[in-house]
């Protein structure tokens, strides 16, 4: 039996590095899960000058660190224009090149994107200045050949349109979910600081829509005076927009701010919430509902972007953009126990589609076929 040579990797772990993003979540996930292939040999990089002598300390057991100095906004710079410099340069020679968050490198071997989302297309107004170069850079990647990874059929059917792509240039592979179950709701009540509440779990940021929660909550706690909102999340930019809704709110007092969570905090809160609320502008996939089935509690969304085929039947998924329409949606999964009751049979169903293991298999067996084709899929069109 002839056994097939391990397949040398170059794994982008950026984001692994610093206070670590939904995108930095799910692409450690990812690695992990790939680390465990007897197949693969993964190199791990880092675009990045600062950081990348942390590299070491935050990949898994087996994958190696290419730590050489890595001059970020340079390559930022000249990848767009030219060719150059390779990845090789950072990781020696290799079979396919995965670059795991919209910016890839150039390379003598294929090249995988993963384009989480299209926000900068999108809603430009709701990027930071250092996103909306994305397009640029990915149209580079796409000129010089990448295939492209995304983690929903939403995205890549954007991708495809945006991009003028033919369909075998965008893969879809579905990703995993981060353990949540087993938490502790006694615990999780504690550092919600209530008995009763729904729960956000979101960046603070213009796309997670948060004021319009806020707004949906304050019609609900008028008819239920034990309700508090509990939001824990960092934040990132926009946040005057929430902190006003906040202040104008008639029961403030019942809005908690928590700030980052850890994994363990994370498990206790959806282990004690009455249910998530996750009323997203859009979405390229949304992990934090589908943890929430997980760990047993029904959830309110919203019909955007990929949510709705993401999580299908297993939520409420109401316009976003009405906070009417939210605040019946929360009332209904807050009150109706037998409604609440199918949410999360229906939740636990849909949530056990989605594994590292089986991602990382469709994940392992794209990067064989593009070192097999030697990077031939086409080019623009």
């Amino acid at each position: 039996m002839v056994v097939a040579p391990r397949l040398r990797v170059a794994f982008d772990a950026t984001s692994l590095l610093g206070a670590r993003t939904g995108v930095g979540e799910v692409t450690a996930y990812l690695l992990e899960a790939l680390s465990a292939r007897d197949e693969l040999d993964i190199s791990a990089y880092a675009v990045t000058w600062r950081g990348r002598e942390k590299l070491e300390q935050v990949v898994p057991a087996g994958v190696t660190s290419a730590t050489l100095a890595f001059p970020a906004r340079a390559t930022r710079v000249l990848w767009p224009r030219v060719a150059t410099p390779k990845i090789e340069r950072w990781t020696g020679a290799v079979d396919v090149v995965h670059a795991t968050a919209f910016v890839a490198p150039p390379s003598a071997a294929p090249v995988l994107l993963t384009i989480h989302d299209l926000t900068f297309v999108r809603f430009p107004e709701m990027c930071t200045r250092d996103t909306l170069s994305y397009a640029r850079l990915i149209r580079a990647a796409l000129d010089r050949g990448a295939t492209v990874h995304t983690y929903s059929d939403f995205v890549a059917e954007e991708v495809r349109t945006t991009f003028d792509l033919p369909a075998q240039r965008v893969v879809r592979v579905y990703p995993g979910l981060a353990p949540t179950e087993g938490g502790d709701a006694s615990r999780g009540r504690r550092v919600a600081g209530s008995d009763r509440y729904v729960l956000a779990l979101a960046t603070i940021e213009p796309r997670k829509n948060l004021p319009t929660l806020v707004r949906a909550f304050d019609a609900v706690a008028d008819g239920d005076a034990d309700l508090h909102l509990v939001i824990g999340g960092p934040d990132g930019w926009g946040v005057q927009a929430f902190d006003a809704a906040c202040a104008t709110a008639r029961h403030r007092a019942r809005v908690h701010r928590l700030g980052f969570v850890d994994d363990r905090d994370r498990r206790d809160l959806l282990a004690g919430a009455a249910l998530l609320a996750y009323p997203s502008l859009y979405e390229g996939f949304g992990h934090p509902p589908l943890e929430a089935m997980q760990a047993g509690i029904p959830v309110v969304a919203s019909n955007a972007g990929a949510l709705p085929e993401v999580l299908g039947d297993a939520a409420l998924l109401p316009d976003p953009f009405d906070v009417e329409a939210v605040a019946d949606a929360l009332a209904r999964a807050l009150a109706d126990e037998s409604l609440r009751d199918g949410l999360c049979r229906l939740g636990a169903q849909r949530a056990a589609l989605y594994t590292w293991p089986r991602a990382a298999d469709e994940v392992s067996r794209l990067y064989r076929r593009l070192a097999a084709a030697g990077g031939s899929t086409g080019r623009r069109g």
